[in-house]
């Protein structure tokens, strides 16, 4: 088959591969990061990552999906606290990697270039911070009065903790001298290191399991369901930004801000300054360095903001960031050890980790014993082995990482001189020679073939439905409400089910009886009951859903959809080869291979099989049902606020109609349906000639009369 229209003539389906591929691993660590609270790579690492995305996708518009993790803040709300929607976004920041003089020095240029300002003008002022190594927090304040706290979450909706907010005592419940009717204040929940020392002394004396560093212990603490248990923990909080404001007249700069909000009562780092241009940001930078671990707290790095709020204005946004402000790191804490192995880790998604099984070495406040290797390419790049000196590094609270290995000639000298990272250049060759790992091609907990995309990076097990070590997630999943839809089964649940071995697969779920369900922990009758009328409701779905629910990689609601309508039967999609699946819209090379391995599994095929047989249930049609629909082959953008359709809403009917819904306008738009406060999307239409329609027009098209 020919080259898919999605990639334009300059490219290859390698490049796009390494987008999908790079969307997967940044989705997966910035779960780990803002949702488990365990992240699994240096924040450099990351960093590079999610730029190297960027690249991409500032080359190629037109593959920006709606999913990609440039398009949103990562995290998402915890089960068991209220949602609160952000009235302002809580954006992140981008960061400058470059830990030398050289990145404040780039920041400056790209703020004076986007302010057209010539080498004559004046420094810009910017304003000074530290980056806070700890959960960041809205406080809502009403005429003076703190009335809620919530987390950042994923930017625009987060977690209301405001009863555990209400425990820390540096937080103010009501405001001196403020009685706007609204006033977000902005900053970091964080733990002190001594008041972390001592919290783990006490642990230690009632022989309690100690914590292992003060900002995931700050963190957790903060997502507690019991305020009491809060307020035993040591919290302290620094505020460094507005979020809504309401009634209350702006300063002119955002150190004036910070004045007035310190005066109100609310505590503000003083370590902070205003600086004149590139020279000031990195004479801050090194005096900040120079006193990093005298600080009664962790940090990660500065924080560079344009001072003027006029200035901040003007710059205005990218896609998830400020153009006016810059977090700048400083290098991160590395030691000296041995590797003594490489074992192989399952993750929830079936993605085969190697893992670094190191001589216990002190670093990053704590003692490391493994560390992440990422995946072959990585080891391949930085050419370590079982046996080899390595040097580990750990930033922050991340999972520690091997940054590469050194000759043992020169172990001892880098280790006398406490480990520069720039002195870990080429080693010399090992004598005996050391053979290199290999991944392994079947998967270490079920057996099952474990596998590498075309062009992708990491080898993965393809026994998505029967693999032990994914056997929540698949369950999760399944039972999601875009899927089968289980109501009630969630994660407290699936844990207890799966822990206690009371199921083992997916149809297990099926088979629970109210007599297991009410002998599980918390779980009242009346709750089993429910359950178990869940179980047999969902029982009635549809094969999109279904298709969609059996977790295959790459498998969308889209692309569920476009399953369900091309092939129309269950049965079709299970036996369609690689290249039949290519004719489905949207199918590429790498989804079409993902979901003909995973039918090729027998295991897999055995699951369906027995779901269908616990009484799963769908209507199925006939075979390429899509070509009598009317939107076939269009793609669509919806902006702005319509009518008496919710955004939802018209996805749906869109979709049904056969159409796509793209979440960013390109070249390839068909149409841009506007309604009320459309914005940048509407603009970028404009701009490049896309049919404008509204909510009236819509529903023509959607009537079949689509050209």
């Amino acid at each position: 088959m020919t080259t898919p229209d999605l990639f334009a003539s300059d490219t290859t389906p390698a490049e796009f591969a390494r987008l999908s591929a790079l969307r997967h691993v940044v989705h997966q660590h910035g779960h780990h990061y803002y949702v488990l609270d365990a992240p699994l790579i240096p924040d450099a690492e990351y960093d590079r990552l999610f730029q190297e995305l960027q690249a991409i996708e500032a080359a190629h518009p037109e593959w920006v999906t709606p999913d990609s993790p440039t398009q949103r803040v990562g995290g998402k709300v915890l089960d068991g606290l209220a949602p609160v929607r952000h009235a302002v976004p809580m954006l992140s920041i981008e960061t400058e990697t470059d830990t030398t003089a050289q990145g404040a020095q780039d920041f400056d240029a790209r703020v004076r270039k986007a302010l057209a300002l010539q080498e004559p003008d004046p420094p810009v002022q910017y304003a000074a911070e530290l980056k806070f190594d700890g959960l960041a927090i809205n406080l809502r304040y009403e005429h003076g009065v703190l009335v809620q706290a919530a987390t950042r979450g994923d930017g625009e909706t987060g977690e209301d903790v405001t009863q555990n907010v209400r425990t820390i005592g540096q937080i103010p419940l009501r405001l001196d001298g403020c009685d706007a009717p609204v006033l977000e204040v902005r900053g970091e929940v964080y733990m002190r290191r001594d008041d972390f020392e001592a919290l783990n002394a006490k642990q230690r004396e009632k022989g309690d399991k100690t914590f292992i560093n003060p900002r995931n212990t700050a963190a957790g603490a903060i997502r507690q369901l019991d305020p009491a248990l809060v307020a035993q923990r040591p919290l302290s909080f620094f505020a460094y930004g507005l979020g809504e404001v309401q009634g209350w007249s702006l300063p002119s700069t955002h150190a004036q801000m910070l004045d007035a909000v310190q005066a109100m009562g609310l505590p503000v780092c003083v370590e902070r300054s205003v600086a004149q241009g590139a020279a000031g940001l990195t004479a801050f930078h090194d005096a900040v360095r120079a006193k990093r671990d005298a600080l009664p707290f962790d940090i990660d790095g500065v924080v560079y903001k344009v001072n003027s709020l006029a200035l901040q204005q003007q710059l205005g946004f990218k896609t998830r960031e400020p153009r006016w402000a810059v977090a700048h790191k400083y290098p991160a804490q590395e030691m000296l050890t041995r590797l003594n192995d490489i074992e192989i880790q399952v993750g929830r998604t079936g993605k085969l980790t190697p893992v670094a099984k190191l001589e216990p070495v002190f670093v990053g406040g704590t003692t490391v014993s493994n560390a992440t290797l990422h995946n072959l390419f990585e080891m391949r790049r930085k050419d370590v082995r079982v046996g080899d000196r390595v040097i580990v590094r750990r930033a922050g609270d991340v999972i520690p990482e091997i940054v590469g290995r050194v000759a043992s000639s020169a172990a001892a000298g880098l280790a006398a001189a406490g480990l520069s990272a720039t002195g870990a250049s080429r080693p010399a060759p090992r004598v005996p020679y050391v053979p290199n790992f290999r991944m392994p091609h079947v998967c270490p907990v079920c057996g099952s073939r474990a596998e590498r995309e075309k062009g992708g990076i990491d080898y993965r097990c393809t026994g998505g439905l029967f693999c032990p070590a994914q056997r929540k997630q698949a369950m999760l999943h399944f039972a999601h409400r875009r899927a089968v839809d289980i109501e009630g089964l969630g994660d407290k649940l699936v844990d207890q089910l799966v822990d206690g071995g009371v199921v083992k697969t997916l149809p297990d779920v099926y088979r629970l009886g109210l007599t297991a369900l009410a002998s599980l922990e918390r779980m009242a009758d009346k709750s089993a009951q429910n359950i178990v009328d869940a179980l047999e409701k969902s029982k009635q779905t549809t094969l999109p859903r279904f298709i969609f629910g059996l977790g295959i990689r790459h498998v969308g609601e889209a692309t569920a959809k476009a399953l369900a309508r091309h092939f129309g039967k269950l049965d079709a999609i299970m036996d369609a080869s690689e290249e039949q699946l290519l004719h489905v819209p949207d199918v590429g090379p790498i989804v079409a291979q993902s979901i003909h391995t995973f039918f090729q599994q027998t295991h897999n095929r055995e699951v369906v099989e027995q779901l269908r047989a616990c009484g799963l249930r769908w209507e199925e049609g006939e075979p390429s049902e899509a070509a009598r629909l009317p939107l076939v082959g269009k793609t669509f953008v919806l902006t702005g606020t319509l009518p008496t359709l919710s955004r939802e809403q018209a996805k749906e009917m869109l979709e049904a109609a056969g159409a796509k819904v793209a979440g960013s306008v390109s070249k390839k738009t068909d149409y841009v349906v506007a309604g009320v406060q459309a914005g940048s999307k509407l603009d970028k239409a404009r701009e490049l000639g896309v049919a404008v329609i509204d909510e009236a027009g819509l529903q023509a098209l959607l009537g079949g009369t689509a050209g």
